[in-house]
């Protein structure tokens, strides 16, 4: 998630505000390391795409499997995932929370700038080596069908972190001014030298090393702009080698596992997929459709706004994409009719809040990823509770423009309506052409994006006519980029999951939940207040990755259906994660509208209250998350 605005930065590595003296030289390096990483995760995008859209095609129309399909996908996803990292911490796309930084002089943002990036620093160097000797220890597996020793995947892992740790050298050397550099350096082993001596005495406080290391250093290093992978990733190892006789492999190969997930891999397809639709004119299509329902109506574009985010939010699956394809088409036209800005962009972060559980939501699929909850049973529930909360925000857009002047608007004929509706046609198709080869079989949940990519781009390239040629390629890297990150974050996060699990933490917590008075009920309302403040500070995929295998074992044994529950979580994540003031989302829209983030403030406290309202009647009606399941 990219913005402009300096509350919000997804960077891994600080500006290099002038050029040292070996600048051209670093610039060389720089630029060569960049264009291999680069080129290669474009390919291995665009390899991933076609060996699964393969094994679909030989399993479902010729009827003879490819057996090796999965095992290359597996094989292939994890390069994806490391080198993806890559690319996004040279790129600046590693997601950081910066509202502390913003706040503070120039010259205190350059010491934190450069301590962040010494942070991320010490975390490569010290997890390259486990890495190598876990990718040594997997040489003596190979794999079913290829008969390939293991090596070759797990050899992604120590490759991408020691591309990342040379970047972040680069980055460093770079700078003429040494003084935040030396600070940053010197205030880390200040922080870091006292723990080394305190380990004997940490070992013996128990589960009290949580608090400190799970809160205290990763709150510490969140806020002072060290990327939340590497926050994460520098607690945990903190963790395990200074309170635990654990070895650090154990870390590696859980982060290999966060990573390579073959769920996860619906992550980047499904990203490409929203670039493509966007760049076809697929989404464009439906808003102009929309528009000519309803926006004669007062308040009419408002609601189209509304409606386009939950369909383009069932192809996507990234919340940026779905808001930079709507917000062109409809923005200009609306505030040619008056409206101000800061309503605009209220409305927009408060449907990016409303369309998190449409289906293939990137959270749904991390949550069936980390929690064993089927993927199509958790698309299938996640569609009516979008339209509840829909439901609730029009009602604030009919309160709001009640009374608009729409005298000089022009209502459009039949006609008009039903070449919208032509035109729109095969980009309206899409959602249900990808459902239903979930339901029918012909595609697993991670496979249906490649189904969905092909038929995007027959459309664009037949229909619509607006295949660009020369931007996919940028399309694949930054594909790559985003899904590196993602997947980054998910590897850390399920170390930090592991540990807290072998802790005894997760049997603590399903007792003091599982206590609660009130049941199910009480349990619904205590998880809707801790996850809208998870989703403001740390996002929806994270906050998953450690908190679902902890939580969802203690919702059923509460009575409360898994799929019920997962929705709940995830609209209350969504209602943190896009209201200000921490919520990330916000300032996300707010970029994308390229509105000040002050604008916004009042007029989305009544969308956020509308959004609570739907949230309340998602949870305390089951039937509306679980009633089509079957």
């Amino acid at each position: 998630m990219q913005t402009t605005d300096n509350l919000l930065t997804v960077t891994g590595a600080p500006p290099v505000l002038r050029r040292g003296p070996f600048s051209n030289v670093l610039r060389f390096i720089d630029d060569a390391l960049g264009w291999v990483v680069e080129t290669l995760a474009a390919v291995l995008i665009a390899a991933e795409i076609a060996v699964l859209f393969a094994g679909v095609f030989s399993r479902y129309f010729l009827e003879s499997p490819l057996v090796w399909s999965d095992e290359v996908a597996s094989i292939l996803f994890l390069w994806l995932a490391s080198l993806g990292a890559a690319v996004a911490f040279r790129r600046g796309e590693h997601m950081r929370m910066t509202a502390v930084i913003a706040n503070v002089s120039p010259r205190t943002r350059s010491f934190l700038d450069a301590l962040a990036t010494v942070a991320c620093l010490l975390f490569l160097l010290l997890i390259i080596l486990p890495a190598a000797d876990y990718a040594n220890e997997e040489s003596y597996v190979t794999t079913p069908a290829l008969e390939l020793s293991n090596a070759w995947r797990a050899a992604a892992l120590p490759t991408g972190l020691a591309v990342m740790a040379i970047m972040a050298v680069i980055r460093l050397l770079e700078a003429t001014d040494w003084r935040p550099v030396t600070a940053a350096i010197a205030a880390l082993a200040i922080a870091t030298v006292p723990l080394l001596a305190l380990s004997p005495v940490l070992h013996s406080l128990g589960n009290l090393n949580l608090l400190i290391f799970f809160v205290g250093v990763t709150a510490a290093t969140v806020f002072i702009g060290v990327p939340i992978a590497f926050s994460f990733g520098l607690a945990t190892y903190a963790f395990l080698a200074l309170t635990t006789n654990s070895p650090i492999l154990v870390l590696v190969g859980r982060m290999d596992e966060g990573m390579s997930h073959l769920i996860l891999l619906a992550v980047p397809l499904f990203v490409f997929l929203g670039l493509l639709i966007e760049m076809a004119g697929m989404a464009r299509a439906m808003v102009a459709f929309l528009a000519s329902l309803l926006g004669h109506v007062r308040g009419g574009l408002s609601y189209v706004l509304v409606g386009a985010m939950y369909l383009v939010s069932g192809i996507s699956g990234s919340k940026a994409a779905d808001m930079a394809a709507v917000t062109p088409v409809l923005f200009p036209e609306m505030k040619a009719r008056g409206a101000k800005a800061g309503d605009l962009v209220a409305l927009l972060a408060a449907t990016g809040a409303q369309t998190e559980t449409i289906p293939p939501s990137l959270v749904l699929i991390t949550i069936g990823s980390v929690t064993g909850v089927s993927i199509a049973a958790l698309f299938t529930g996640g569609l009516l509770p979008g339209i509840v909360l829909a439901i609730t925000l029009c009602g604030v857009v009919w309160y709001r423009y009640r009374n608009e002047d729409l005298s000089h608007v022009k209502r459009a004929s039949r006609s008009e309506i039903m070449r919208a509706f032509w035109i729109a046609l095969p980009a309206l198709a899409l959602p249900f052409v990808i459902r239903a080869a979930v339901v029918q079989g012909v595609a697993t949940a991670t496979e249906v994006s490649t189904l969905g990519i092909a038929y995007s781009f027959v459309i664009g390239l037949i229909v619509y006519r607006h295949i660009e040629w020369r931007r996919l390629y940028p399309m694949l890297v930054e594909t790559a980029a985003l899904s590196g990150a993602i997947l980054l974050i998910i590897g850390t996060a399920t170390g930090m999951a592991w540990s807290l699990t072998q802790s005894g933490f997760s049997q603590k917590l399903a007792a003091a939940m599982g206590s609660l008075p009130g049941g199910g009920a009480m349990f619904l309302a205590v998880s809707i207040v801790v996850f809208v403040i998870l989703g403001s500070v740390l996002e929806g995929i994270p906050a998953i990755v450690l908190f679902g295998p902890l939580l969802f074992p203690i919702a059923r044994q509460m009575g409360v259906h898994e799929v019920h529950y997962a929705m709940v979580v995830v609209l209350a994540m969504g209602v943190g994660l896009f209201s200000p003031p921490f919520g990330v989302g916000y300032y996300a829209a707010c970029a994308i509208g390229r509105v000040s983030p002050d604008e916004g403030m009042g007029p989305i406290v009544g969308y956020v209250i509308a959004l609570i309202a739907g949230l309340i009647v998602v949870a305390a009606v089951p039937w509306i998350s679980i009633g089509f399941l079957g």
